[in-house]
């Protein structure tokens, strides 16, 4: 695994030509979301696996899943050959701590998904699960859908900065993360990594070089910034 510091992600990778782009463009990790709840990939998993295959270190292929058992989690990471794995459904903390029995080499990413009123929540979620967790990353609920990540919607940075004070594991933070608002998010919040998605997506839903090439010069500068 490359360092945890100023590190960039992004998200929701549809093809090798795509995954290229992006690590060409300077991004450290790539995110594969699989097996989603609509049923609706944007990859298939032997496509994923195959991408992740060929990444070199320090790059590296992110399993994005919304699965909660930790036996499940684990044998998917294992069929696509991850090294890391970011968690956005209700994962209980017995199956966090499950996780890191069963596969204690896994860097464990758990989502911490900001609503309006949440945030004791999620202090109270890092407090109990922190020692089985590598790293959080921040998200946006969308009351309109129920969806829990991938919105393009900010939310309140005023809660993931308490959580980055609270937290004893770094935080990545995402949530309509895009090349405009990036560097300010990056000085607000102070987090290790951060994460775009929807935020760097031209009008045909593939990954626009230009965004993907300006979101990681801002917060390349922004990290450099905060020290």
């Amino acid at each position: 695994m490359t360092t945890v510091n100023k590190l960039v992600q992004v998200a929701g990778i549809i093809d090798a030509a795509e995954a290229d782009m992006i690590i060409g463009e300077g991004a450290d990790w790539i995110g594969f979301a699989l097996r989603l709840p609509s049923g609706k990939d944007d990859i298939s998993e032997q496509d994923a696996a195959s991408i992740i295959k060929g990444l070199e270190a320090p790059h590296a292929g992110v399993l994005i899943s919304y699965l909660t058992d930790a036996q499940e989690v684990s044998d998917f990471c294992t069929e696509l050959g991850v090294v890391a794995v970011q968690l956005h459904g209700d994962v209980a903390t017995g199956e966090l701590r499950r996780l890191k029995e069963l596969r204690p080499e896994l860097f464990v990413l758990k989502s911490l998904v900001v609503k309006a009123d949440n945030a004791d929540e999620l202090l109270q979620l890092v407090d109990d699960t922190h020692p089985f967790v590598d790293m959080y990353i921040t998200d946006t609920f969308d009351p309109k859908t129920g969806a829990k990540g991938a919105t393009g919607l900010t939310h309140d940075w005023n809660v993931s900065a308490e959580l980055v004070r609270r937290s004893p594991k770094p935080l990545m933070m995402a949530g309509g993360l895009n090349p405009e608002n990036v560097a300010d998010a990056i000085r607000a919040v102070r987090p290790a990594a951060i994460d775009s998605h929807t935020g760097l997506e031209g009008p045909d839903g593939r990954k626009d070089r230009a965004k993907v090439a300006k979101f990681i010069a801002e917060a390349r500068r922004a990290f450099d910034e905060i020290g």
